[in-house]
């Protein structure tokens, strides 16, 4: 075989390796989207309960406005659209402490724990946060494959000249991450 020949092979190669290599970003790539979509579906579901269950609130506890009123901005905080995931990470993680708040209202008004529709919205709501950590989960799993794949050597090459940029982490939120912390225990 001529020097020509092997080069030609070698130049076949490499491109098809670009090629495999750039069509596995774009797959990553649009996983990590459907994942994202993911959470933004149940983010959503989220945000129309969370009227429907102040309303509710409302009607037992109308002196605790300022606990309503936090969870109204927070809501309104997360829907705003974002620049950064650390920004949506934020915004979700207060709106999940004041909703936390609201919950807490329970103990202090038993008809209020005891109303089957208040009861119903808190039963989906918590259904909804439990599906959004999957989907968090799964965000974060897409994320990992696809940052490892664009910093791996010699795909992180194909990654620089295609602009394939790193995405960011859906984050834990503080309390969650103080509670993955080993504790001491002294006697």
């Amino acid at each position: 075989m001529s020097g020509i020949g092997i080069a030609v092979i070698i130049v076949v190669v490499i491109g098809i390796y670009f090629m495999v290599t750039y069509n596995g970003f774009v797959t990553l790539r649009n996983r990590v989207k459907e994942a994202w979509s993911d959470i933004e579906v149940q983010m959503k579901r989220r945000y129309d309960l969370i009227p429907n269950l102040l309303e509710t609130v409302k009607g037992y506890a109308s002196h605790e406005s300022g606990t309503l009123e936090k969870v109204i901005q927070a809501r309104n905080a997360a829907m705003a659209p974002h620049n950064s995931m650390a920004e949506v990470s934020k915004n979700e993680n207060v709106l999940t402490g004041a909703l936390k708040s609201v919950f807490a209202l329970t103990e202090n008004y038993p008809d209020l724990k005891a109303n089957q529709n208040f009861m119903e919205l808190q039963r989906e709501l918590r259904d909804t946060e439990d599906k959004i950590q999957a989907a968090r989960r799964f965000y974060n799993g897409n994320v990992l494959a696809y940052n490892t794949k664009a910093e791996m050597f010699p795909s992180n090459m194909v990654a620089t000249w295609f602009h394939f940029e790193k995405q960011e982490f859906f984050e834990l939120a503080e309390d969650e991450q103080a509670a993955r912390k080993v504790v001491s225990v002294k006697f």
